[in-house]
């Protein structure tokens, strides 16, 4: 009989394997009564609520292809719970999750009622002087499993005024146009951008493709009077600055 080892196991022929980072999700319907999203809320208050739980309640149910659980937990694990507050696009949205375009508008309403609440709370503004200020607020990028392109757009006091995921997936000229990259510092009326992206594999050397890509964008600024600050790759334990005449 033929064994074969794993990790600290050896299996024969009639063993199973077991995959340690598998992940067992729960359709709402397989649920207790009490453990279900809004019974839950109802009964323990929304505090008590995971993110993936509340945006199951705002998003009601799935598709025929996937239970709303399975859809929350992919779009927070491949989005990230910053990330997916900050889109604004839900054609975008909808692309990049493959989700349908009403739940994709759900999502993108959600976050905007709270940010346009939170304003009125009078939360405090972040300050971005340095490269080491936008990294500490984007940081969380490291763990994104795709690509992703964010913009952070300063008014004239280097305070951020917005934050937007401009692209997900593999970064092309195509995609870090100047038409997607400056249409939110115009609609904000923002006088300066910061825009940052990830590498899944790690790495925050950037590639002839980001270099390439930040002086097209550098080009633009100038010719708009808005000026591209930097452009950080994000890897697994730090960052780095593209090289390029800012």
């Amino acid at each position: 009989m033929q064994k074969t080892k794993v990790g600290s196991y050896r299996l024969s022929d009639h063993d199973i394997l077991i995959d340690d980072d598998k992940e067992y999700i729960m359709r709402v319907k397989d649920l207790p009564e009490n453990g279900k999203p809004r019974e839950k809320m109802i009964r323990y208050g929304a505090s008590t609520l995971s993110v993936e739980e509340l945006l199951a309640i705002i998003l009601n149910s799935g598709t025929k292809k996937e239970e709303v659980f399975h859809m929350t937990n992919r779009i927070m694990k491949e989005y990230g719970d910053k990330n997916i507050s900050n889109q604004r696009n839900p054609e975008l949205l909808s692309t990049e999750m493959d989700i349908p375009i009403v739940k994709a508008c759900q999502i993108v309403a959600c976050f905007e009622i709270g940010k346009r609440f939170f304003g009125k709370e009078g939360g405090r503004q972040i300050t971005i002087r340095k490269a080491k200020s936008a990294y500490e607020y984007l940081k969380d990028m490291h763990s994104l499993p795709k690509e992703q392109l964010r913009g952070l757009y300063l008014n004239s006091r280097y305070k951020l005024i917005h934050d937007e995921v401009i692209s997900v997936g593999s970064l092309t000229s195509s995609i870090v146009h100047p038409r997607e990259v400056f249409k939110p510092a115009i609609e904000y009326s923002a006088a300066a951008i910061i825009i940052a992206h990830n590498h899944p594999s790690g790495s925050s050397k950037p590639t002839q493709g980001d270099i390439e890509s930040t002086e097209q964008l550098i080009r633009a600024g100038k010719i708009l009077g808005i000026e591209l600050l930097d452009h950080i790759v994000i890897g697994k334990n730090g960052f780095s600055s593209v090289p390029a005449d800012y």
